[in-house]
């Protein structure tokens, strides 16, 4: 597996981002869903990385910007074909680590609240994120559920 940043000009990724999008449909009121949809994931205040097997997508995940001491983790997918193999874990480690080379001094997130997200939440957890009130331009909303780790 290696990580790389990247350009978005696969279909792979391009796919992935849409199957992100319809499962967060699927347990999300449409008022609570936070992900990017690709446009956004191309502007410049966002960074994306994949992981890759050879020209296979494994996952992706991202980092906004939201200031030159906070950056937001943004996109987290893995494939369906490779759950729970580590992808997840990987690329976290590599956005915290790019986080600490930006100078951020903390990195946030947003994440859904029912017992489909759950592990998402252990995994952000094992990673030393803290619950938090909601940043940036979140609203309490009873759907999220909003952690951050200082670095």
């Amino acid at each position: 597996m290696y990580i790389q940043q990247d350009e978005l000009k696969d279909g792979q990724i391009e796919q992935l981002i849409k199957a992100h999008l319809e499962e967060m449909k699927k347990h999300s009121p449409p008022e609570s869903i936070h992900a990017l949809p690709l446009d956004d994931l191309k502007k410049q205040d966002v960074t994306v990385w994949s992981a890759r097997d050879g020209e296979a997508l494994l996952g992706c995940g991202a980092i906004k910007e939201l200031s030159s001491e906070h950056g937001e983790i943004k996109s987290m997918r893995t494939a369906a074909a490779h759950m729970r193999k580590g992808v997840a874990k990987h690329l976290l480690t590599h956005l915290l680590q790019e986080a600490k080379q930006r100078g951020y001094k903390r990195v946030s997130l947003e994440t859904g609240a029912i017992a489909f997200f759950e592990p998402a939440r252990k995994l952000y957890e094992s990673f030393g994120f803290q619950y938090c009130p909601p940043f940036g331009s979140y609203q309490e909303d009873p759907n999220s559920l909003f952690m951050t780790k200082e670095l």
